[in-house]
């Protein structure tokens, strides 16, 4: 066995308190190296009375490793714990800093889960598991009230640039609260809706006030109730990383220079503030001088930062945030903003904007959540082609082994955001391949979210045609791909296998682009069968059992031969399931 590829620490994602009474342990080996994997437990204080063995599950598989995974269950919430592996009639331990060819002496150099204390769980909101999100940008949503459109606003669906207004508001989301329910959303993710210097606010000038273009905090608190009776939960977005240039304090940097009491608001590198050499004096977003960065270590930005977060949850209802350019603020800033804003709502789910690997977000001290691009960068390139069943199955593993579970079971998967190019645009136009992405989106582990019309076709390239309005009409909505979409939210709303069951490639080979995979719980089992290829295909499976049925038919489906057999017509997909409680 490959020792050199054996890794195991007792913390983070490799040893963690699921609940009260469960820790998750994680084991890692060489590809196709080991064969059987168990961990060795007991109660340090007492192992022989309290000693049990857990089989750990070969959860995953990358190009490289396996993943082992399984529940440990100790009767006095700590454990004591040795690995034993198996492979080709070789017997292997490993303890914490060593290997052993035999069993040792119990529990000196054994790993250690000390205690699961009920303050360090990281219990993600329940209902983010349950939640079918919507992004909306209001400016480019619908116009709801005309009165409050700024001045030189365009013709509503006209080509957007990078600073057009459109005149979309809050007025208008109420307005159209009927269409998210028959979709069936019951969560909104709306891009930021305080007072601001552009279209888009994520140049905000006050964060204590509705930019008076969108309406004003009396219709935000009317959305939000109008919301919460209808089963829709709301979440703004939070731009703590930086400002506008207008914003007041930086006004007065900008008047008084080093005498201003804000000076420290803001990381100043250099007086008076301007430019040099085509860099801004001052840190910023990127590299523009109308966005200047927060010192969030100053104590006075964040108390005036942390007030904002709570007065929006207690005043206004909102139900949690999503914080833009959140890998650049500070870990203490997002420590201290986690306790205040769950202080004021304990099941506000808080989702940060970080493009790569998390985990430093998520080991339940800062985020619940993360906008998880490289969960829609793998997607994409899958079904636009870019790899095969093989790849595709080796990156979505990492991705499956990069979190605990409960953060995998509330992560933020979209397909595309306000970011991004659209989804229909960045598979070809290709609206075959556009529904097996979301087939995948729905039925994968996570939190799905939608952009603004993605649910009717709408199409655009990166910033701003990716931000186009929305098309109200009906004969220019694709209404076939909305009944669709909303076969898909049902199903997923109806089945807790597909939000919470445990996710498992059952094929995927190299050179072939089609895929099967597993999602089960104690009560159903799941197998969907995705042909990514422009032939018909017809794949197979070994079943044992001979009960299954069409998910979205009810068609029985018979095995032959302890094999199922399913014809797939181009860039086709069946949904199947079998019930385990009789």
């Amino acid at each position: 066995m490959f020792r050199e590829a054996m890794y195991h620490v007792p913390r983070d994602k490799w040893a963690y308190s699921y609940d009260l009474h469960t820790i998750h342990l994680r084991f890692r080996t060489k590809k196709n190296d080991v064969d059987r994997v168990t961990a060795l437990t007991g109660d340090k204080y007492d192992w022989s009375r309290t000693y049990f063995e857990v089989e750990l599950e070969k959860a995953a598989t990358d190009e490289y490793f396996d993943y082992w995974e399984g529940p440990v269950r100790p009767k006095f919430k700590r454990v004591a714990y040795i690995f034993r592996l198996i492979s080709n009639g070789e017997t292997l331990f490993k303890a914490d800093n060593e290997f052993h060819n035999g069993f040792p002496n119990p529990t000196g150099g054994f790993y250690e889960f000390p205690y699961i204390h009920a303050v360090d769980l990281f219990a993600a909101p329940h209902w983010a598991k349950k939640a079918i999100f919507y992004q909306i940008m209001p400016d480019r949503f619908a116009n709801g009230d005309p009165s409050n459109d700024p001045p030189n606003s365009l013709p509503w669906g006209e080509q957007p640039t990078l600073t057009d207004y459109f005149g979309g508001d809050l007025q208008g989301v109420l307005d159209h609260l009927d269409y998210l329910v028959e979709l069936g959303i019951n969560a909104i993710y709306f891009t930021p809706v305080f007072t601001g210097s552009s279209y888009h606010k994520y140049d905000t000038i006050d964060y204590k006030t509705v930019d008076p273009h969108l309406g004003n905090s009396k219709l935000l608190k009317e959305l939000v109730q109008t919301c919460h009776g209808r089963g829709i939960r709301v979440i703004l977005d939070a731009v703590f990383n930086h400002c506008s240039d207008q914003f007041p304090p930086f006004q007065d940097v900008l008047a008084k220079g080093s005498y201003s009491p804000y000076a420290d608001w803001f990381h100043i590198n250099e007086f008076p503030l301007g430019t040099k050499d085509g860099v801004p004096t001052y840190d910023t977003f990127g590299f523009y001088s109308n966005m200047p960065k927060f010192n969030t270590e100053n104590e006075e930005v964040r108390k005036y930062l942390l007030g904002v977060a709570k007065y929006w949850i207690k005043e206004i209802g909102v139900d949690g945030w999503r914080l833009d350019v959140a890998d650049e603020v500070d870990h203490h800033f997002w420590r201290e903003f986690r306790d205040v804003v769950k202080g004021a709502k304990p099941d506000a789910y808080l989702v940060g904007e970080v493009w790569s690997d998390s985990l430093s977000w998520l080991m339940g001290d800062q985020f619940d959540s993360v906008m998880n691009y490289p969960f829609s960068d793998k997607v994409l390139a899958f079904f636009g082609g870019g790899m095969d069943g093989y790849q595709f199955s080796s990156h979505m593993s990492t991705l499956l082994m990069r979190y605990p579970q409960q953060t995998n079971e509330v992560v933020f998967n979209m397909l595309c955001s306000h970011d991004t190019p659209r989804l229909l645009t960045r598979l070809g136009g290709d609206k075959r391949k556009l529904k097996l992405a979301i087939v995948f989106l729905f039925t994968y582990t996570g939190t799905p979210c939608i952009f603004y019309g993605d649910e009717i076709g709408l199409q655009g390239g990166a910033d701003p045609d990716c931000r186009k309005c929305m098309e109200w009409n009906p004969s220019k909505q694709d209404l076939e791909l909305y009944n669709f979409y909303r076969m898909m939210i049902g199903l997923r709303k109806s089945n807790p296998a597909l939000r919470g069951g445990r996710f498992r490639f059952l094929m995927a080979r190299s050179g072939d682009p089609c895929i099967i995979y597993e999602r089960i719980d104690d009560h159903i089992h799941f197998t969907i069968w995705i042909n990514n290829t422009a032939e018909s295909s017809m794949l197979s499976h070994p079943m044992e059992t001979d009960d299954w049925r069409d998910a979205l038919t009810g068609e029985n489906i018979l095995t032959t031969g302890g094999q199922l057999a399913i014809s797939l017509d181009s860039y086709g997909y069946r949904i199947l399931y079998r019930n385990l409680m009789k």
